[in-house]
């Protein structure tokens, strides 16, 4: 394997979109599909913000060889039915490459257009394991860990670190939610932890008192829950109110600042797992400039997955130009030093290795590393 990273050389970037008509004919468009409305738009915002400071660091230093790069910013809501509608904007716009959707349910609809239309598509949101098991793609790549990496992490550290004598694992119904609550529950089996209830929970209820009764006389140590944050916002604040005190665990897809506002103080000592801090990488100093000269923040679960993303694209193109199936052999076939450290794919797609960490959350919404 052949290690590269493709680093141009940084300059203050201004703020723009790159969505407009600015560009020669020649440009590079890379579709941007992503939620802009609906509850989940704050995972989009991230990565836009990942991809557009890319975008914008890249054409700052003359663009992939000689041609810019053009964003095409499309919403789909994280909305299964948008999915489709979506993808087919990409299609539409004559984008060969996509930092492809958040959601997990909106991704594995779209993941055969992209197949069947040659497009280089990479998400770094998406973490459901059916995302890249159903049809095994070649054009279809990940720069974020699956559930079935996420799930045991999160076990490992439940049953070394908590040890708790029993746990509770909740789940949304939905293929994200649903996907890795099972991986946890499955992982924690191994580890020989007791799991007392694995229950669902219906998304847009406003009222959870029954599960938090049924939970109250369970008395777990721990509650898990895969889902989104409007639910686990009130099921945080509810619980809190109708006096159960008991830690609780949820995964990256739960990690938005309004889940501070819906849950309130109950959000104290909630434990997430998110991709690490790669802020912190001494190597990403200049990238974390060129977001803050952007006033974006580079601070979140998917800013620099979607950073990544970009980079990859840049990086495959600017090897073998922009044919499509030849820029999926070499991502396929290449290991990159990236955003988010070393990245080698398998023949899936899916990244070889990825780091998540634990984060616990105060009830001002700060959170640490733990």
């Amino acid at each position: 394997m052949k290690l590269t990273r493709f680093v141009p050389t940084l300059f203050t970037v201004a703020a723009l979109s790159l969505a407009g008509g600015a560009f020669a004919a020649d440009a590079i468009k890379i579709g941007i599909p992503q939620p802009m409305t609906g509850p989940n738009k704050q995972y989009g915002d991230q990565i836009q913000a990942g991809a557009l400071t890319a975008i914008d660091t890249i054409n700052a230093a003359g663009g992939v060889n000689g041609r810019m790069l053009e964003a095409v910013l499309i919403d789909d809501g994280c909305e299964p039915k948008q999915s489709v509608p979506a993808a087919n904007q990409v299609v539409r716009s004559g984008a060969k490459f996509a930092v492809a959707h958040a959601c997990s349910g909106t991704t594995i609809p779209a993941v055969p257009i992209y197949e069947d239309e040659q497009i280089v598509a990479i998400t770094p949101g998406a973490t459901n394991p059916a995302v890249t098991d159903t049809i095994k793609p070649h054009f279809f790549f990940r720069t974020i860990g699956r559930d079935d990496q996420q799930g045991p992490f999160a076990a490992k550290y439940i049953a070394n670190t908590i040890k708790p004598k029993s746990v509770a694992v909740l789940h949304d119904k939905q293929t994200y939610g649903a996907g890795v609550a099972t991986q946890v529950r499955d992982s924690l089996l191994k580890e020989g932890v007791n799991v007392s209830l694995f229950e669902s929970i219906n998304v847009g209820d406003s009222d959870y008192s029954a599960i938090i009764t049924k939970l109250k006389s369970q008395a777990p140590d721990l509650i898990y829950f895969g889902g989104y944050h409007p639910e686990l916002g009130l099921l945080l604040r509810q619980a809190r109110e109708q006096g159960l005190k008991v830690q609780f665990m949820a995964p990256e897809g739960t990690a938005n600042q309004d889940l501070v506002a819906i849950a309130g103080p109950a959000i104290e000592g909630l434990l997430v797992t998110l991709p690490a801090d790669f802020t912190k990488r001494p190597e990403n100093a200049n990238i974390v400039k060129a977001f803050q000269d952007a006033k974006r923040d580079p601070d979140g679960a998917f800013q620099m997955p979607a950073y990544t993303a970009v980079e990859l694209i840049a990086a495959a193109i600017k090897a073998v130009g922009d044919d499509p199936v030849k820029v999926a052999d070499h991502l396929h076939a290449t290991t990159f030093d990236t955003a988010i450290g070393k990245v080698e794919f398998d023949a899936k797609g899916d990244l070889k290795d990825f780091e998540f960490a634990v984060y616990e959350w105060d009830k001002a919404g700060g959170k640490k590393q733990l």
